[in-house]
């Protein structure tokens, strides 16, 4: 009985979190209407522009590396000419969206976590709301629409610099023809993979800031709980994403 009696506990209160956090995403999407320029500008920039450089490296690197990998295991089936094709659509499907989702990650919602943490536990939420202004339309709703539309942005950045990271090492590394491998790469990559990518960045981005707009809003507890609401955040847009990946790679291939 204790076992069915926890067991019925954490599946409540599983359902309980989860019809929190819907509604708290409801009102945040909802908050931004009538649009504030200003507000959504500022967070773009924040999210959208300083993430570039993060972002740009990680794909960079990344796609050199897969470059090596690809054409190191595929010597082994005589395969090594696939090395082009296979670069670009791996960095189009999975690891543009993926490695830059989990990079916004680490730096946006660790700071969207901080900042509004900080002003929950030095009481200028509340200040907001005696003052009748809404907090979820000045907080929470720029950072999610920004993160919506920036994402993805950078998520193609992220494909074009990961297939150039891979274009470097083949040409100058592996002994590939600049020409042919640049046809090689785009030849068989379809519209399809890199829009599943972008549709991929944004829901990615959706889930990086609702993580730390979340636990930056429910933080209590001092310097101490700010510090944990960072961390919660950072690791469940993390896992988030991981999860989300998988559930959209199976609905859309």
């Amino acid at each position: 009985m204790n076992l069915i009696r926890l067991t019925g506990r954490a599946t409540l209160g599983l359902i309980r979190a989860t019809g929190r956090v819907s509604l708290f995403l409801a009102r945040g999407l909802a908050g931004i209407f009538p649009l504030a320029p200003g507000l959504l500008g500022r967070q773009i920039l924040q999210i959208g522009w300083l993430s570039l450089p993060v972002v740009g490296l990680t794909a960079l690197f990344t796609g050199a590396a897969l470059a090596l990998q690809i054409y190191s295991g595929g010597e082994r089936f005589q395969a090594s000419d696939v090395v082009p094709a296979v670069v670009a659509i791996g960095m189009a499907r999975e690891l543009g969206p993926v490695l830059g989702g989990l990079m916004v990650a680490a730096r946006v919602a660790s700071a969207i976590a901080a900042e509004l943490g900080t002003m929950r536990v030095s009481e200028q939420i509340d200040a907001l709301v005696t003052l009748s202004s809404d907090p979820m339309k000045w907080l929470v709703s720029p950072r999610l629409w920004a993160a919506i539309l920036t994402v993805p942005v950078l998520v193609a950045v992220g494909d074009i610099i990961g297939i150039m990271g891979g274009w470097l090492v083949g040409v100058n590394a592996l002994g590939f023809n600049s020409a042919t491998y640049l046809n090689n790469s785009f030849a068989f990559l379809q519209s399809w993979d890199v829009v599943s990518g972008l549709l991929k960045g944004a829901v990615f981005g959706l889930i990086v800031a609702t993580s730390g707009c979340w636990f930056g809003m429910s933080a209590a507890g001092g310097a101490a709980g700010v510090g944990r609401a960072t961390t919660n955040a950072v690791v469940a847009a993390s896992i988030g994403i991981l999860a989300a990946n998988f559930i959209l790679t199976g609905l859309f291939f």
